[in-house]
């Protein structure tokens, strides 16, 4: 094995799935980080279910909520819409995948990677081409002022995942 195939292997981030309470409130509430009403669609297939982290199949049952994924307030705090499964799931997301590789990636052929600071103000953005994606995520991830990435899609800017340093990374 070569030196490049042991660093693809080899991820010093992970994903971090969207929030356990945000899909308890939006199932069994109704109601979005807001306190909106959600939205209940099916399914036309190729919508990105946050949840699974996953394009949506035709047909599936979905829940359309708009998310903040910061816990501090501040100038920088969003919220967006997001669509997760209208249903809780046996599917568990791969958190150790490369969101934006496979046949239908799930970030698409070019997103945002947003790098925030532990205090959640933006430090770093820029739109990036899938092939690109790797690379400018560990160069921000080896920033000391970074303490996480939002990915975001390119065309609407809703949020799409949080990638954090892998445990024991280094900073």
């Amino acid at each position: 094995m070569n030196a490049s195939q042991t660093r693809i292997q080899t991820m010093p981030w992970r994903i971090a799935p969207i929030r356990a309470s945000f899909l308890q409130q939006v199932r069994e509430q109704g109601r979005d980080d807001l306190g909106q009403p959600v939205e209940h669609h099916i399914a036309q297939g190729g919508e990105p279910c946050r949840d699974v982290l996953r394009r949506a199949r035709p047909g599936e049952a979905l829940i359309l909520a708009s998310y903040g994924p910061f816990s501090q307030p501040g100038p920088y705090r969003e919220y967006g819409p997001v669509f997760v499964l209208a249903e809780a799931s046996d599917e568990t997301p791969n958190l150790q995948t490369r969101p934006w590789v496979g046949d239908s990636p799930y970030l698409g052929a070019s997103f945002v990677l947003r790098a925030h600071s532990a205090a959640e103000t933006i430090v770093d953005g820029q739109v990036v081409p899938q092939e690109q994606a790797e690379a400018l995520l560990q160069a921000m991830l080896a920033r000391p002022d970074v303490a996480f990435v939002l990915a975001r899609f390119a065309g609407y800017g809703c949020y799409a995942c949080r990638l954090e340093r892998a445990e024991g990374a280094p900073a």
